[in-house]
């Protein structure tokens, strides 16, 4: 962190709004501005706020803490991240030494405290929004989970038509990748694939990341409140009918994370996320001029032409039958 950086942290704060009801239920948790330049959680957040204070909106079962800005420095410099990261290797520590470690040591045992997360994001390219799924029922050591009938129940109540899974599994095998290729940083540690819903899922709660749109498409706050409302109803937090399943879904899952190693390793197309690839379809270029091609079928997803080197730059998917 430079100086500036620094003195602006120290004016900054973090801000949860709570709202309880009468009875029993749910707890949930919604995020925005994980990333500060993915600003359409914030906006919904705040309007869904605004509707529980004005009388529009009533919590009668159960909690809903929101929390508008997650990642305070980033949002106010405008971009991803402050010193790194956040959703990236979340977890406590004793000496916090970036700001992402301070929001962590606030943000996780906030996160401990419910049971369910709604974390609303948005993403490079143009396209459709999607959600992102945590793993199958399983008691395996990198992602042990009990209670994926449920988190499936409730990410397909959040009104869109695109689910994703096989993050974790994924970048852990782009770890392994990078151990064997000798990177000693922290990227080459498979707890650095942990975020907000694996922590979650960790400490006994369903957790959904809903990819809202496009970081500027205008569209995309109206997705991110349709899917908190649709929450509060599902969770049985509001009066509100509970929304129906969507139907005419769409499931893929991740398989392969491409790092980018270099900084002139180069895409040879604007790429979007979901766009088609065939197998033997040029992708990119390293810097030394060896080509990147899709070794089969499938779509190209998460492509970051700033990505830093020894960063994710791309992953490939496949379909899946898992909605």
């Amino acid at each position: 962190m430079n100086t500036s950086q620094q003195k602006q942290s120290e004016s900054l704060h973090f801000q949860s709004v709570s709202f309880t009801g009468l009875a029993p239920g749910a707890r949930l948790i919604v995020l925005g501005a994980v990333h500060g330049n993915e600003t359409c959680g914030t906006q919904a957040i705040r309007r869904v706020i605004g509707e529980i204070e004005s009388g529009q909106l009533g919590i009668m079962a159960g909690q809903v803490t929101f929390v508008p800005v997650t990642n305070p420095l980033a949002y106010a410099l405008h971009r991803r991240m402050g010193d790194r990261n956040l959703n990236r290797n979340l977890v406590p520590t004793d000496t916090p030494t970036e700001f992402e470690d301070r929001i962590a040591n606030w943000l996780c045992p906030l996160l401990a405290q419910h049971d369910a997360l709604l974390d609303l994001h948005s993403f490079h390219t143009a396209g459709k929004p999607f959600v992102m799924l945590g793993p199958l029922d399983n008691s395996g050591a990198l992602e042990p989970f009990a209670r994926s009938a449920e988190e499936t129940a409730l990410a397909l109540r959040l009104g869109v038509h695109r689910f994703v899974d096989g993050w974790l599994d994924t970048y852990a095998a782009g770890v392994a990748r990078r151990v064997a290729a000798g990177v000693s940083a922290r990227e080459a540690d498979a707890r650095y694939g942990v975020g907000t819903t694996e922590f979650m899922r960790a400490h006994g709660g369903i957790a959904l990341t809903l990819e809202c749109g496009q970081h500027d498409d205008p569209a995309a706050p109206a997705v991110a409140y349709q899917a908190i409302c649709n929450t509060l109803a599902h969770l049985g937090l509001t009066a509100a009918a509970a929304p129906q399943a969507v139907t005419d879904t769409e499931a893929l899952s991740l398989y392969q994370v491409i790092d980018r190693v270099h900084a002139e390793d180069a895409f040879s197309r604007h790429w979007s996320s979901f766009d088609r690839l065939h197998a033997g379809d040029l992708i990119g270029t390293r810097h030394d001029g060896t080509p990147v091609r899709a070794d089969t079928d499938g779509y190209v997803v998460f492509p970051n032409p700033n990505a830093l080197p020894g960063q994710e730059w791309f992953y490939l998917a496949k379909p899946s039958r898992r909605v």
